[in-house]
């Protein structure tokens, strides 16, 4: 049975695995480029293993940001967890031992695989989303590692790379728009990103989007909780 179920595991995170060793090796060489060797990557992506972060992470450490700069920039890339996570609750409330990893482990990419809920007939449904997510830890640290070490010894032009996460976004949030049925949170992601952008200019958006976006995103869950 268990045979069984990591067999199934692997399959269902076969897709993330392309995505994550690209993405884990541009991080890698990053870091690299960066001044930083094998083993900052290596734990960076296995004690914090989150991307997006982890890419705004070289340049916070590059440039020696204080730590309340880097806590707040932290807060608001991985604000969108708080939403997304939510939905889970129900998913991981019987995961017994596993449900301290599989909440540190829920990246955008592992949640757009278990949201649906559903597993393979006969297959512990703990330990089935335990080995998805686990594999696809094991993808991202793999990929950064080799970045480290490819970057040790070819040479790499890193303009542009950074752009890999943002690609990565924009697949993640057209395969939700396709089979998500509510499209408001999309929407109102979209539409704050981009006022922001025009008011605060394309250095200072971050931020002020986020925390709009957890606004209206707080005052909608609100105002459908009350029709309720």
């Amino acid at each position: 049975m268990r045979k069984q179920t990591l067999q199934h595991a692997f399959y269902k995170s076969i897709p993330v695995c392309a995505g994550y060793l690209v993405l884990g090796i541009g991080f890698g060489i990053l870091m690299r480029n960066a001044g930083f060797g094998v083993l900052w990557t290596a734990a960076m992506s296995l004690f914090i293993y989150a991307g997006s972060l982890q890419y705004v992470g070289v340049s916070l450490l590059a440039g020696g940001a204080s730590v309340l700069t880097t806590a707040l920039t932290s807060l608001m890339v991985n604000a969108r967890h708080l939403f997304y996570s939510i939905s889970m609750i129900g998913t991981y409330k019987d995961a017994g031992k596993w449900k301290p990893y599989l909440i540190f482990a829920l990246t955008d990419e592992t949640y757009s695989l278990l949201c649906d809920g559903s597993v393979p007939p006969g297959d512990d449904p703990s330990l089935y989303r335990f080995l998805v997510s686990f594999f696809d830890h094991c993808y991202w640290v793999t990929g950064s590692i080799l970045g480290s070490l490819l970057g040790a010894v070819l040479p790499f032009s890193t303009a542009g790379i950074e752009f890999s996460m943002t690609a990565l976004f924009a697949a993640s949030f057209t395969e939700q728009w396709l089979t998500a049925r509510d499209h408001a949170p999309a929407v109102t992601g979209l539409l704050c990103t981009l006022l922001c952008l025009v008011v605060a200019g394309p250095d200072r958006f971050l931020i002020p989007s986020m925390v709009l976006i957890t606004v209206v995103l707080t005052l909608l869950r609100r105002r459908e909780g009350g029709q309720s």
